[in-house]
Parts: structure tokens; sequence; C-alpha cells
């Protein structure tokens, strides 16, 4: 079966970048499970799976545009020094993790302005970069009603909504406004 939209894929996957630094990968015996359509994977990468079947593998080049997105100098922000820990030495290249509206969001510390100003960016890590991905596909099949209800339920959270009502709340997550 080739990959189209609504499918249920498997796959084993090394992501390196343009200097051959490998930042992410599938754990041995545990490949990503993701289905086609419902935004769990970079829009990209998506895309040039299409049409591959289990089995194949594939190097696949994904531009920023396509992945995280360029370095938007907006998302770079003045933090105040008294908002960081005070048993931490805070330097450039450090990162911390802070709750955003629709959940944890990650900072990378730029720059450092006299002792009290702290410039944080707020990017994705990987925003600007070229990803170099190489696939191997697993699986592809029809995915389960449990699997599609998970695949929309994700989707809503990060819509900042859920999949929950007033009496079962039970798939609430982080960024679900239900209550």
């Amino acid at each position: 079966m080739k990959i189209t939209d609504k499918l249920y894929v498997a796959m084993d996957y090394k992501l390196s970048l343009a200097s051959g630094e490998e930042v992410d990968s599938s754990p041995p015996g545990e490949s990503l499970g993701f289905i086609t359509g419902a935004s769990q994977i970079i829009p990209g990468l998506e895309r040039a799976l299409m049409g591959m079947s289990a089995g194949d593998s594939s190097r696949i080049t994904v531009e920023p545009e396509d992945a995280y997105g360029p370095v938007v100098e907006d998302m770079f922000q003045e933090i105040p020094r008294s908002q960081f820990p005070d048993d931490v030495k805070v330097e450039p290249g450090m990162t911390f993790h802070a709750q955003g509206p629709h959940g944890q969001i990650v900072m990378t510390v730029s720059e450092l302005k006299d002792n009290d100003v702290v410039v944080v960016d707020l990017n994705h890590p990987l925003a600007g970069q070229q990803l170099f991905f190489d696939v191997n596909i697993v699986e592809v099949r029809e995915p389960s009603a449990e699997e599609l209800l998970q695949a929309q339920n994700m989707q809503q959270q990060a819509a900042g909504g859920c999949n929950c009502d007033s009496t079962d709340q039970s798939d609430c997550g982080p960024g679900c406004s239900c209550g």
C-alpha cells in the first residue's frame, strides 16, 4: 500500500542538519507512528513521503519554510534577569522551558545585556535550518478508530481546544480550554 492521505504510517528515521550533526532519531525498535494529513509531522516531510510504501528508504531534504519556518526576529524578547532562577548562572546558548498559553515552550538565551536583561529566542530550535531525514518506511495501513480519535484530539489540543464535554474530561490535556 502506498502512502496517501489519512493512512497510518510507521517509520524509522534519523534527522541531521547541514553540518552533519544528528539531532533526532527514532529509538531502535520504536518506529515513529503517525496519521498522514493530521499535522503530526512537519509538512515538507509528509509531502515527500507520499507515494512511498513499506520497505522503501529515502534521504529527504526539507527546507525551513516546509519545516519550522525561518528565524523570526520578533521572536527575540528581552526578559528581566529576575525572572530566571537565582541559583542559575544564565549564559548564551542555555535553554529554559516555560509554560505558554498552548503548552510548554522552549526559549534559548541568545544574549545578556548588562546584568539585568536576558535576550531569549522563542523561535523553534530548528527554525531556519535545512533538515535532512534518512527514513525507512516500516508500515502503511488504514488507521484504527482509536488512532483516528487520538490524532483528532491532538489537533484540537494544538488549536487550544479539546474533545471533551462537560461530563467526561478524560481526554483533556495541555492546551485544553474546557475548564
